[in-house]
């Protein structure tokens, strides 16, 4: 299987038995080899939320004048994919390219196209674009990656996470379901995102790699008021800087363990500070047993997305919060090839300081508690069953909370 529908489906090996996909559709082409992967996914999912003032930057729903219900049919963390791979060994390089596409199966609107707009905006799903490079290289000096992948800082603490198969929390109450569900971000770990990067890759030595990267800085997410997510625009004093050690094992016990960081200048028309962060995160397994344990902390990177409410407004000085979290979970293979797992996370943003009160009932923490299991029914497809509770506290002392049963399935190809 190439290593691109393995970042789409490193999950899939965690949470189930190596029976989700061995490789896609492969095409001899001339000189290329092209490889046709994805996935299709989706979830009859039922929410219940409980607590109806709002806390700002809550993963948790909260319920509505109406109603504190809600049922939806969505794909889950991972969307739909179609993935174009192709692959040749041209003047002593491997060169190759991905082109990949993400279609939702949401659109909850009376044309199901989700093009029908009301008052809150567009309805219903959209298709993505997640991954657009080239890469060459090779295993004597490593690789090089130009283009449009997976964020590196946080990407191996959302490949692990067995909601990657499921939905997690983000369903909504009562409003339209975007492409795909939060899973465990903002819950356990930052969101990785895709962004345009020029990143090198070490050749690995003996189970150690390592992978450095410049990033886009226009994919740092400033929203200090909390009011709209919105991404900084302004020039930047220097590409933003990400990068991951890891080391993996194998034999009777196998694994990884690995660790990742970020830094970014921020700058607009109001503030400039640096924002930095690093994690920790290891995966081991043992006969049917798996456990994944991750860290994180930061400062100016705030909480769900890389940036999100991580300082205060300009008025109130642009001071930095802190904010960390992580993640552990279990999973155990019964005789019949069912995958079980439990997984607790939390994702905390402090206050920058006594006076930070700018943000109305700001988060302080996002909890959630995971039950999953995941059933191979044949080699490619799987049944997946998912129970999510979920609570997002304010500093205010504020909380709501929202519970989230789900059932589907996942095919790969």
């Amino acid at each position: 299987m190439n290593k691109n529908i393995k970042l789409a489906v490193a999950g899939a090996v965690l949470a189930l038995s190596a029976t989700a996909a061995n490789a896609g559709i492969i095409i001899p082409a001339g000189d290329w080899t092209l490889d046709i992967n994805g996935n299709v996914n989706g979830y009859g999912t039922y929410s219940r939320s409980k607590g109806t003032v709002a806390v700002t930057g809550a993963v948790a729903t909260t319920e509505t004048a109406t109603k504190n219900d809600n049922q939806t049919i969505n794909t889950g963390l991972l969307p739909a994919w179609l993935g174009f791979t192709g692959k040749t060994r041209q003047n002593d390089l491997d060169v190759e390219f991905t082109i990949s596409l993400q279609p939702g199966i949401s659109a909850n609107d009376v044309s199901g196209d989700g093009a029908f707009v009301n008052s809150t905006g567009p309805q219903g799903s959209k298709m993505l674009n997640r991954q657009t490079y080239l890469s060459f290289g090779d295993k004597s000096w490593g690789s090089i990656k130009i283009g449009k992948d997976i964020g590196i800082f946080a990407s191996d603490a959302i490949l692990n996470d067995m909601t990657l198969l499921g939905v997690g929390s983000g369903v909504g109450n009562g409003g339209a379901t975007t492409n795909t569900t939060n899973g465990g971000i903002g819950s356990g770990y930052i969101y990785a995102a895709w962004k345009g990067q020029i990143a090198y890759t070490t050749p690995n030595f003996n189970g150690f790699q390592a992978t450095v990267g410049l990033m886009n800085p226009n994919q740092f997410s400033i929203d200090y008021d909390a009011s709209v997510v919105t991404g900084n625009t302004q020039p930047q004093d220097r590409f933003g800087l990400e990068g991951k050690a890891s080391y993996s094992f194998a034999g009777d016990v196998s694994g990884k363990v690995w660790v990742s960081g970020a830094s970014y200048d921020v700058r607009n028309a109001a503030i400039s500070y640096t924002a930095s962060v690093a994690d920790v995160g290891a995966n081991v397994n043992a006969g049917n047993v798996g456990l994944t344990g991750y860290y994180y902390s930061g400062e100016g990177v705030g909480t769900t997305l890389l940036g999100y409410m991580g300082v205060t407004s300009a008025a109130a000085g642009s001071q930095k919060r802190d904010s960390d979290g992580g993640y552990l979970q279990a999973t155990y293979k019964l005789p019949m090839g069912t995958k079980i797992g439990l997984a607790w996370g939390v994702s905390k943003l402090d206050r920058a300081n006594a006076a930070d009160t700018g943000v109305s009932n700001m988060v302080k923490e996002n909890e959630r508690i995971t039950i999953g299991a995941y059933h191979p029914i044949t080699k490619h497809l799987n049944l997946v069953a998912e129970y999510n509770d979920i609570e997002s506290k304010a500093h205010t002392g504020i909380n709501v909370k929202q519970e989230t049963a789900s059932l589907g399935a996942i095919l790969f190809f």
